[in-house]
């Protein structure tokens, strides 16, 4: 469907149009006319399907032609990144509006809590915020958010993850009982149907199924023991010269700090983001990946979901996510309009399990491949239980080698 059918604002459409976009994907397609229509909505749609324009672009419809003073529309992300991407995205698609917005997130400075504090007591027509930043400002009192028309939670399933099920409840508590209220989850579990049947009024459901990678993905898991993984991972990314854009996910901060200390000492040059960092630093990592300055980021999970980063070329798994969606989302971050792009995961025998989990949910096989020989044999697949991580590496090891111990 072309956007010029979903009766949008002719500015808006300038807009659309000005940033090279002029069809919308399905969930924009579905979304929008139920938006517009003034209709609570959950939406189930991953990373990558431009769920983002799907809210935010009739919310700017709605306030193209508004004279509303106040805070009209509150937009709550589980992380700070997402709350800068989506301020990023408004400004674009409102270029040709008088729309305003600001992101209320952590981590700054002084300056940063004052033009904060500013933006919600002067009425900014959309605020963007992460739930703790938000719940503190809304406890000193000085927030009015009774005029507010529209409320959007985003990557509602990651803000339940991480535990902010409460704070969600006391900012709802906050808010006018008459508004539109608006879900949008990558993973429709029980605890976001029970939050939905509390804070939606008669929704609309989306439902769009968890797509499999696209085609242009190259996706193939190297068997490994955990001893093996470092070395292993610095062997592939110097195979992978061409590579200008590389993300490498891993499973605690810890480890990124460690993965980035060896690959630094392998001569290949990477940052680590992570919320050790400060905002400021995190912000500087991201602009260095986007301008292609950082060639390898290591990153968390929280990156894996609500990042815009174009033209990623390779997303390695260092740990097999948790989730087998969480896969989906993290190998979503490269091959994006139709590229190409290649994605592998290192597999431990402890995480055989969790592989057998993402192909049954892709209806794919991945190539499984053995360490190159220099590394020693790997583990063998197995079919089995979790019982298969008992098994203990008796490759050859390189002279020296102490593996990944912290405690090195």
């Amino acid at each position: 469907m072309k956007f010029t059918e979903l009766n949008l604002d002719d500015q808006l459409i300038e807009a659309i149009s000005y940033m090279g976009f002029d069809t919308a994907t399905p969930v924009q397609a579905k979304a929008i006319p139920v938006i517009l229509n003034q209709k609570d909505l959950i939406a189930c749609a991953q990373t990558g399907t431009g769920k983002t324009g799907a809210f935010v672009l009739p919310i700017i419809h709605k306030l193209i032609n508004s004279d509303n003073k106040n805070i009209d529309t509150l937009i709550i992300v589980p992380t700070r990144e997402l709350a800068i991407q989506i301020e990023q995205q408004i400004q674009g698609f409102s270029y040709f509006t008088s729309v305003g917005s600001k992101a209320i997130y952590g981590g700054g400075d002084g300056n940063d809590f004052y033009y904060q504090k500013e933006a919600l007591i002067n009425g900014t027509d959309i605020i963007i915020a992460t739930p703790g930043k938000l719940l503190s400002h809304l406890q000193l009192g000085y927030v009015n958010f009774s005029k507010i028309k529209h409320v959007i939670l985003d990557e509602a399933d990651r803000m339940l993850d991480m535990g902010f099920i409460d704070d969600l409840q006391k900012i709802f508590s906050f808010l006018p009982e008459k508004r539109q209220t608006l879900m949008f989850s990558a993973t429709m579990p029980d605890s976001i149907r029970q939050l939905a049947k509390k804070i939606l009024y008669k929704p609309d459901e989306i439902s769009l199924a968890v797509s499999k990678p696209a085609e242009g993905v190259d996706q193939k898991a190297y068997l490994l023991f955990e001893e093996q993984k470092l070395d292993i991972l610095a062997h592939i990314l110097r195979v992978r010269k061409k590579y200008d854009s590389i993300i490498i996910f891993t499973s605690t901060k810890i480890k990124v700090s460690e993965i980035v200390r060896h690959l630094n000492k392998a001569g290949l040059p990477s940052k680590g983001i992570s919320s050790n960092l400060t905002q400021l630093e995190r912000e500087e990592v991201m602009i260095g990946f986007r301008s292609k300055r950082i060639r390898i980021l290591v990153a968390t999970d929280l990156m894996s979901r609500g990042i815009d980063v174009k033209e990623i070329n390779m997303v390695v798994n260092f740990d097999v996510p948790h989730d087998a969606e969480d896969y989906v989302h993290r190998v979503g971050r490269t091959a994006r309009v139709n590229a190409k792009g290649e994605a592998v995961t290192l597999v431990n025998p402890r995480d055989m399990y969790k592989l057998r989990s993402i192909e049954k949910l892709i209806s794919i096989s991945v190539p499984k491949l053995s360490p190159p020989d220099e590394f020693g044999p790997g583990p063998k697949w197995r079919e089995g239980d979790r019982s298969s991580g008992k098994k203990k590496y008796y490759g050859k090891k390189k002279k020296g080698y102490r593996g990944n111990n912290p405690r090195r």
